[in-house]
C-alpha cells in the first residue's frame, strides 16, 4: 500500500487548510522518499514506462497476452462480468491471442453507472479500493475503483515518463492551472502553493483580462520549469499577455497540456509565444489507455503496457470510437470498454510502431460566463468530484451571462437529499458572480446524432 494512497481521504482537508499549515505539512511530506510515498509498485512501472520504447513487437504482444488474460481472469470473478462471459461463451483461462478478446462483450458508461458494485473482484476487500469519479467529459459522471497501491503509482510512474519526452524531470517547479479552487469569490485569491509537489496552483476560475497581471506577477515570482494547463486555460493566458503587452521574466521548459482536445495551430500558436515546447496527451480517469505525444512526432501515441486499445467501426467522417481495456486494476478491471471518444488512427508520422492517432475528437472547449466576465471551463467544473454520484447525466443552460441551470438526470442510486450539496459544490466553483438553478429532468437535450451536449448557451 502507497502513503499517497493512505492520505488521500485527507486531500481535501489539506487543500482547505491555510497556507503555512499546507506548505508545513507538505514540505514533510516530499521529504519521505518517492518509494514510500507512491509505494512498491511505482518503481516497477518506471523502469516498465523507461524501457517499453526499446522493446520489439513480439515482446510487446506476449507482455499483452499476460496482461489481458490477468485482467479478464480477475473480471471473470465478478458477478457481472462472469455473468456477460457466459452469455458469450468465453473462458479468460484459455485467453491465448489478443485477437480472441474480439469474442468479449463491450462495456459502456451506463453499465458502471447501474451495475458498478456487481463488477468489483470478491477476492478484494474494501481496503485494497480507492473510491474515484470520471470527469465526465461526456456529460456522465461516473464512479467506480481503482486498486490502491496499483492503479495510481502506474499514473504517475507513466505521466512523468511522457512529460520527460519533453524536458521534465521528478521534483522540478510546476505552475498549475487545471481547475483547482482558490476561492469561490470572484475577487478572491488566484493561487496557492503545494508544497507536497512543489507546485504553485493558479486557478482557472479568475483568469480575467483585468487579473491578467496577477498571473504574471504570480508566475515571475515563482519561475517554474514547467506550466501544466488545461489549453483552453493556457490559450487564455497566452492570448491575454498578448493583447496587454505582457511577458515571463523566465524561460519555460515546457507546457504540459491535457484533459481537453489541442489542436496543431494551437499547439504551434502557444509554442511560438511562450518560446517552449508544448506536451499534449489523452488519458481518462478509468485508467484504460493512455496515449501521448512523442520526442519528436506530435502524434498521439497509445502506451502498448498500460492498457489494450481497440478501434471501433469508422463513422460518417472515417472516425473510430476509442475502446480499451485496463491492465492491472484487479480490484475492478474495465474490459472492451468503450469512452465515447473517437479518432483516426494512422500508420505513418509514428516515432514508435504503437497505434497512433493525430488527434482525439470530442473535448472542445467550452465555458460559463460569470456576470462580471469570467469564462469558467466545463472541464474545471466537471473536476473528479462526487457531487455527481447517482446522475445518469448533466447538463448546463445558460442564456445570460451569471445564470445557469444545472439539468440533470437521476439514476436508480440517485438521492434527493444530494440536491443541496450538489448546488453547494457547484457554486464553490462557479462563485458568487453566478446564480444557480437545478432542475431535475427526465431526459438532458441531446444532438441531431442522439450525442449528449454537455453545454447548452445561446451566448455568443
Amino acid at each position: 500500500m502507497s502513503l499517497e494512497d493512505t492520505l488521500y481521504p485527507l486531500l481535501k482537508l489539506y487543500e482547505a487548510a491555510p497556507q503555512p499549515v499546507k506548505s508545513l505539512a507538505g514540505r514533510a511530506y516530499r521529504a519521505i522518499p518517492a518509494s514510500l510515498r507512491h509505494g512498491q509498485s511505482y518503481a516497477r512501472f518506471q523502469n516498465e514506462a523507461r524501457e517499453v520504447e526499446s522493446w520489439d513487437a513480439e515482446t510487446i504482444r506476449r507482455y499483452q497476452i499476460t496482461a489481458l488474460r490477468d485482467s479478464l481472469v480477475a473480471a471473470g470473478r465478478t458477478p457481472f462480468y462472469a455473468e456477460k462471459f457466459a452469455v458469450c461463451g468465453v473462458d479468460p483461462t484459455k485467453f491465448e491471442s489478443p485477437e480472441q478478446l474480439a469474442d468479449y462483450p463491450l462495456l459502456t458508461k451506463q453499465d458502471l453507472l447501474r451495475h458498478r458494485e456487481q463488477m468489483v473482484n470478491p477476492e478484494f476487500d474494501a481496503k485494497h479500493r480507492l473510491y474515484i469519479t470520471t470527469g465526465g467529459s461526456s456529460g456522465v459522471p461516473v464512479g467506480f475503483y481503482l486498486h490502491k497501491g496499483v492503479s495510481r503509482p502506474k499514473e504517475q510512474a507513466y505521466l512523468e515518463a511522457q512529460w520527460s519526452r519533453r524536458g521534465y524531470r521528478a521534483g522540478d517547479r510546476v505552475a498549475v492551472i487545471r481547475g483547482g479552487v482558490t476561492s469561490n469569490r470572484a475577487q478572491g485569491g488566484i493561487s496557492y502553493f503545494d508544497a507536497t509537489r512543489n507546485w504553485l496552483i493558479l486557478s482557472s476560475y479568475h483568469l480575467t483580462l483585468e487579473r491578467l497581471p496577477e498571473y504574471v506577477a504570480a508566475l515571475n515570482k515563482f519561475r517554474p520549469q514547467h506550466l501544466h494547463a488545461y489549453p483552453s486555460a493556457a490559450l487564455m493566458l497566452a492570448r491575454g499577455m498578448e493583447q496587454a503587452g505582457l511577458k515571463l521574466d523566465f524561460k519555460l521548459t515546457s507546457l504540459p497540456c491535457g484533459s481537453e482536445k489541442l489542436t496543431a495551430e494551437s499547439q504551434q500558436y502557444l509554442e511560438q509565444f511562450f518560446g517552449a515546447r508544448v506536451f499534449h496527451w489523452y488519458g481518462h480517469s478509468e485508467r484504460v489507455v493512455l496515449a501521448a505525444q512523442g520526442r519528436t512526432s506530435n502524434h498521439l501515441h497509445f502506451w502498448p503496457t498500460y492498457g489494450f486499445v481497440e478501434f471501433g467501426e469508422p463513422n460518417a467522417d472515417g472516425h473510430r470510437e476509442i475502446i480499451g481495456t485496463s491492465f492491472h486494476n484487479h480490484v475492478m478491471p474495465l474490459i472492451r470498454y468503450r469512452t465515447g471518444d473517437y479518432c483516426k488512427p494512422v500508420q505513418t508520422g509514428r516515432e514508435f510502431a504503437w497505434p497512433a492517432t493525430e488527434a482525439v475528437v470530442g473535448r472542445d472547449y467550452e465555458f460559463l460566463v460569470s456576470a462580471t466576465g469570467r469564462r469558467i471551463s466545463l472541464t474545471a467544473i466537471n473536476m473528479h468530484d462526487r457531487i455527481f454520484d447517482g446522475l445518469l447525466a448533466v447538463q448546463f443552460f445558460q442564456k445570460c451571462a451569471g445564470e445557469v441551470e444545472c439539468r440533470y438526470q437521476t439514476g436508480p442510486q440517485w438521492q434527493n437529499s444530494r440536491v443541496e450539496t450538489m448546488r453547494t459544490g457547484l457554486l464553490t466553483k462557479l462563485g458568487d458572480d453566478f446564480s444557480l438553478t437545478l432542475r431535475d429532468v427526465p431526459e438532458v437535450e441531446k444532438t441531431i446524432a442522439g450525442k449528449h451536449r454537455w453545454l447548452v448557451t445561446t451566448l455568443k
